[in-house]
């Protein structure tokens, strides 16, 4: 019925699930999953993308958003899921600039601006992890990735029929789709009556 998400490349997940095993963690239903002594990180994993068997070069990977090879720091709040405001709860730009300069200054080795592969797993060998600020695990996808993810897939199945998808958060989602349905076509047609000024004659043109 929905389509599969599509925010983690297939080369992405293949290398996260061939990875060597960050921990002895696995993925648990969300009716028995427990959080007791897992990292941030783990959580994150767990909670985002569904993923409980990973290395520290998978985690780098999977959040080098732009394929550059080096975290920056827009990367760094995406992947914390606060480089946009939340829904009713805006971020404070003093807990985005926190955020930012207490993992450059963990990490960020020379200082440069962006972090590395070799400084992330550098900061891993040492013994560190990721700090967790306090807020939240991480939502870094789109509205319809965070629907699927933390809705969808915990109340519903591939087979639901459109009558059963009759939540609280089912109505919203689709009410949100209509609304940009309908935005989208009222600036369709906005196009259609623009009157492009190229192509009046100089002489008519106001101004």
């Amino acid at each position: 019925m929905l389509s599969k998400i599509l925010s983690i490349s297939t080369a992405a997940a293949a290398l996260l699930l061939s990875a060597p095993l960050a921990s002895a963690h696995g993925i648990h239903s969300d009716a028995d999953r427990d959080h007791t002594g897992l990292s941030w990180a783990e959580i994150h994993m767990l909670e985002e993308h569904h993923i409980g068997n990973f290395d520290p070069s998978s985690f780098f990977h999977l959040h080098d958003f732009d394929a550059s090879t080096t975290w920056t720091p827009a990367e760094i709040l995406r992947t914390y899921g606060i480089d946009r405001d939340r829904d009713g709860e805006p971020i404070p730009e003093s807990t985005r600039a926190h955020v930012v300069t207490t993992i450059m200054n963990a990490i960020d080795l020379d200082s440069d601006g962006g972090i590395t592969l070799d400084e992330f797993l550098a900061f891993h060998e040492a013994g560190n992890k990721l700090p967790d600020f306090g807020l939240g695990v991480g939502a870094h996808g789109d509205d319809e990735y965070e629907y699927e993810i933390h809705h969808f897939e915990k109340y519903h199945s591939e087979s639901d029929t459109e009558e059963m998808l009759n939540h609280p958060e089912d109505i919203a989602h689709f009410k949100h789709h209509e609304e940009l349905e309908a935005a989208q076509e009222r600036l369709a047609e906005l196009e259609k009556r623009s009157i492009v000024m190229e192509n009046i004659p100089l002489k008519f043109r106001r101004g």
